[in-house]
C-alpha cells in the first residue's frame, strides 16, 4: 500500500479537498468536454456495432430463406408446419453455436475464410442438434428429411454470401480497421504513420499524474466508448501511465521502442515500434450482453414484487421528516466516471453529506428514525434499481463510494492506489466484498483494502455464474451487524 507522505497535513487537506471539487463539479471546457477531433473514432465504433448487428440480421435471414426456398423446391410451396418448428430450434442454437465459437467476432468481418469455416461449423452443429431432437423425441416422421439437408446446404451458401457481402461493406464503411483507437502523444512527438486518432496529451489537459484526480476523471470522459488507447511517453512518465491505464475499462497499450524483455498481457507492433498490452479492460462484449440481459432480467422481475415496498416507505419518509424521499449523490463508476446514485433519504436534511466524507456510525444521530430502519434492512438501497436499469450499475459489482469518502482520515485512493483499478466493472448492488461482511463504516484502513482486494478479485475472475451466486448469498447478510 502506498499513501502520501510528502505533503504536510494543511497541504494534504487543500489537495484533498481540492481533488473532490474538481471530480463532484467538473469544468466547463475540461472534464466534460467531448474533443470534435475524437468524432469520427466514436462514429466508427457506433458504426461497427450497426454491421455487427446487420450481420446477425443478415445470417438469421440467411437460414430462413434457405430453408424456405429448399420447401419451394422439394414440396413446391412454402410449408409452415414444417419450417416452423425448424426455425424455431435451429436459429437459437445456431446463434449461441455462433457466439460460442466467436462466429461474431470483429475480426471476422475483414477475415473471410475463418468467418466462413465458423459459420459453417455453427450452422451444422445447429442442424446436427435438431436431428438429435427430433430423433430423441420420435418427431422425424413430421420431417422431410430430403428438405432438412436441402436447407442445412443452402444455408452454408448463403451465410458464406452474407460473410462476403460484409466483408465488403465493412472496408467502405469502416476502411483497413474496425477499431476506434485512440494514439496518446506525452511529451514525444507525433510519428511519422501517425493519423487522425492521435492527440496531444497536453492540449487534452491531461497529465501524467496518478494523484490527480482530475486527470484521472479527464482521461475516463476522454475515451469514452473507444476501444483501445495507446500511449507513446518519455521513459520518466511510462509508471504514472501504466498506472493511469490501468484505471480506464478499455484495452489500453503502452508503446516501449526501447523495452524487448517484460511479461505484459500481451505484445503488440505500433507502427514498427513494440507495445505492451497493460491493462485488458473490463468484459468481453459477449459477457457485457450476458451481463447486461442478467442485469434486465433482474430488475424486471423484481421491481414489480418491491414497488409496493417503495410507495410505502416513501410516505413514511414523508411522514417522518422534512426533505426529499431520495437522497442522490455523485459515485465514482466505470471507467472512474461519477455518476449520480439513488438511494432512500435516511438522514435528517440538515445533516446529508452530499459528499460522504463522514461514515455513518452505529448510532448516528443524522438518522432518522424511519432510517434506522431502511440502513439496518438495506432497504435505502432499493431505489438503485432505477440505477440499474439505466446501465449505470449493475446487481452485482463494487459498491460505488462517494470521493470523499475516508478511512482514518485518508482518502480511499490515497490508502492503496490500486483503488482506481476497482471501477474496470460496474459498481453494484451487492459484491463479493458485502458478501463476505465487508460492509459498513470505513473506520480503519483494513476496512478498505478488505474490499478492495475482493473488489479486484471480483473484477479478475468474473463469470455470470458468480453473479448468481453472490446474488443468492446476498440474502443471508441483508440482516447484517455492520448495517447501520
Amino acid at each position: 500500500m502506498t499513501k502520501s507522505n510528502t505533503l504536510t497535513p494543511s497541504e494534504k487537506k487543500t489537495r484533498d479537498v481540492f481533488l473532490v471539487n474538481e471530480f463532484t463539479s467538473p469544468k466547463p471546457g475540461s472534464g466534460n468536454r467531448k474533443p470534435l477531433s475524437l468524432a469520427h473514432l466514436h462514429k466508427k465504433k457506433s458504426r461497427r456495432k450497426l454491421l455487427m448487428v446487420g450481420l446477425v440480421i443478415g445470417d438469421i435471414a440467411a437460414i430462413v430463406l434457405a430453408f424456405s426456398f429448399a420447401s419451394l423446391i422439394w414440396l413446391n410451396f412454402i410449408d409452415l408446419d414444417q419450417l416452423g418448428p425448424i426455425f424455431v430450434a435451429v436459429i437459437p442454437i445456431y446463434l449461441a453455436a455462433s457466439l460460442e465459437n466467436k462466429g461474431f467476432n470483429v475480426k471476422v468481418l475483414n477475415d473471410l475464410s475463418t468467418g466462413i469455416q465458423r459459420v459453417i461449423r455453427a450452422i451444422l452443429f445447429a442442424s446436427i442438434s435438431m436431428l438429435l431432437i427430433m430423433f430423441f423425441f420420435k418427431s422425424s416422421v413430421l420431417f422431410s428429411r430430403a428438405l432438412f439437408a436441402l436447407g442445412t446446404i443452402g444455408s452454408i451458401g448463403l451465410l458464406s454470401c452474407n460473410r462476403l457481402i460484409f466483408k465488403r461493406i465493412s472496408q467502405n464503411v469502416l476502411g483497413n480497421t474496425q477499431f476506434a483507437d485512440l494514439c496518446i502523444y506525452d511529451g514525444v512527438a507525433f510519428g511519422q504513420q501517425t493519423g487522425e486518432n492521435a492527440i496531444q496529451a497536453a492540449d487534452h489537459e491531461i497529465n501524467a499524474n496518478k494523484r490527480d484526480l482530475s486527470t484521472v476523471h479527464r482521461l475516463g470522459q476522454l475515451v469514452t466508448d473507444l476501444d483501445r488507447v495507446i500511449v507513446h511517453c518519455s521513459a520518466d512518465k511510462r509508471d504514472s501511465w501504466i498506472f493511469l491505464l490501468r484505471s480506464i475499462d478499455i484495452k489500453s497499450e503502452i508503446v516501449i521502442p526501447e523495452l524487448d524483455a517484460i511479461k505484459p498481457l500481451e505484445i503488440r507492433q505500433r507502427g514498427g515500434s513494440t507495445s505492451l498490452l497493460v491493462s485488458a479492460g473490463h468484459l468481453r462484449w459477449d459477457q457485457q450482453i450476458l451481463k447486461r440481459i442478467f442485469d434486465l432480467g433482474f430488475v424486471l422481475l423484481t421491481l414489480p414484487l418491491v414497488l409496493p415496498i417503495l410507495i410505502i416507505v416513501s410516505i413514511l419518509i414523508k411522514l417522518d421528516s422534512r426533505g426529499p424521499v431520495f437522497f442522490v449523490q455523485r459515485r465514482i463508476g466505470l471507467g472512474n466516471r461519477p455518476f449520480k446514485i439513488w438511494k432512500f433519504r435516511s438522514m435528517s436534511i440538515d445533516s446529508l453529506d452530499e459528499k460522504g466524507e463522514i461514515s455513518t456510525s452505529r448510532d448516528d444521530k443524522r438518522v432518522t428514525t424511519v432510517g434506522k430502519f431502511i440502513r439496518r434492512t438495506s432497504i435505502d438501497e432499493l431505489p438503485q434499481l432505477f440505477n440499474i436499469l439505466k446501465g449505470d450499475m449493475s446487481v452485482v459489482g463494487p459498491r460505488p463510494h462517494a470521493t470523499g469518502s475516508r478511512a482514518e482520515n485518508s482518502l480511499f485512493w490515497d490508502i492503496d492506489d490500486r483503488y482506481w483499478h476497482r471501477h474496470i466493472v460496474k459498481p453494484g448492488l451487492t459484491g463479493l466484498a458485502q458478501i463476505r461482511g465487508y460492509r459498513g463504516a470505513t473506520e480503519k484502513r483494513s476496512d478498505l483494502s478488505n474490499r478492495l482486494q475482493s473488489d479486484l478479485e471480483y473484477a479478475a475472475r468474473w463469470s455470470l455464474f458468480w453473479d448468481i451466486r453472490i446474488l443468492f448469498k446476498t440474502i443471508a447478510v441483508i440482516f447484517h451487524v455492520n448495517a447501520y
